[in-house]
């Protein structure tokens, strides 16, 4: 099947449970994280995993005295946690200043993992500073009292229409028959929601009529075929004089069983040959109770 084709299909498939009430995303309250910052101090906070698209996080800070607030790549963030006394290097984005309580969200490129990171924004006094290398000395000790830090990670989650039906196709008659006078049909389709995309193929020698018609029409048509020309008012999938050809349509809960009718158009001239049938239906494979209440 051409990539244009299944393109119809998934159109046909969203639009039928279009009417389906959409679920509702918003930042949900994940965890809590402490911690206590010295002046120039950093926080190393939680490692994000953006996804080759890239995502976005959402945390609140609160915090006693001001601090910073930005996003580095982690890889360089664990270089100099590692080798503290080489000159830091950290490409920040996302950067906040001056932050004592405030909403922090930030976009993040690519695939990267990315750390959320929170300095302090003291300098502690009668302490020369020469550099942020220092910040990573062990065994300092404390010249003014502790920044108390609050981070509350959030997580985009689903909070109304959360379980949905689900859908996906299935195959319901693939074969090579032999081509006779008689109508074939196939009485295998029960439709179990509006609007529920079908595709049907077919491949003969000949040219054939194809339709999906409901079941008792469809025994009408095999006892007596010159039925069909009426039968075939009465529905809207179908198909005249093709030989390869696949399209697509929608049933509904109220046209009942439906029967896929597949014969030879000039029933005089029937060869010894086969023809391909082929019928998909888009149908519920959980959560179908759902159905029911929309």
């Amino acid at each position: 099947m051409s990539k244009l084709r299944w393109l119809g299909i998934l159109v046909v498939a969203v639009a039928s449970i279009s009417a389906a009430q959409e679920k509702a995303f918003e930042w949900v309250k994940a965890s809590d994280e402490a911690a206590q910052l010295d002046p120039m101090d950093y926080h190393a906070g939680r490692v994000y995993h953006p996804a080759s698209t890239g995502g976005n996080m959402h945390v609140d800070i609160h915090a006693r005295m001001p601090v910073t607030v930005a996003i580095a790549p982690n890889d360089e963030w664990m270089a100099i946690s590692q080798h503290p006394e080489q000159p830091p290097r950290l490409d920040f984005i996302c950067t906040r200043e001056h932050v004592v309580s405030t909403t922090f969200e930030c976009h993040l490129p690519d695939g990267r993992p990315m750390v959320l990171l929170v300095r302090d924004e003291r300098v502690p006094d009668r302490v020369s500073v020469q550099s942020v290398v220092a910040v990573f000395s062990h065994g300092a000790r404390r010249f003014i009292s502790p920044n108390d830090l609050n981070i509350t990670y959030y997580r985009w989650d689903c909070v109304q229409n959360c379980i949905q039906p689900e859908f996906g196709w299935s195959v319901l008659v693939k074969e090579k028959y032999e081509l006779s006078t008689a109508p074939k049909v196939y009485s295998i389709l029960s439709p179990d929601h509006d609007g529920q995309p079908v595709w049907i193929r077919i491949k003969a020698p000949v040219p054939m009529t194809v339709a999906l018609v409901p079941s008792t029409l469809a025994d009408k048509i095999y006892d007596d075929p010159s039925t069909l020309s009426s039968a075939l008012e009465s529905t809207s999938c179908k198909q005249r004089g093709v030989q390869s050809l696949s399209f697509s349509c929608n049933v509904s809960l109220a046209d009942g069983r439906e029967s896929l009718v597949v014969l030879p158009e000039d029933r005089g001239k029937v060869p010894h040959k086969k023809a391909e049938i082929e019928l998909q239906s888009n149908e519920c494979t959980a959560n179908c109770e759902l159905l029911k209440k929309q």
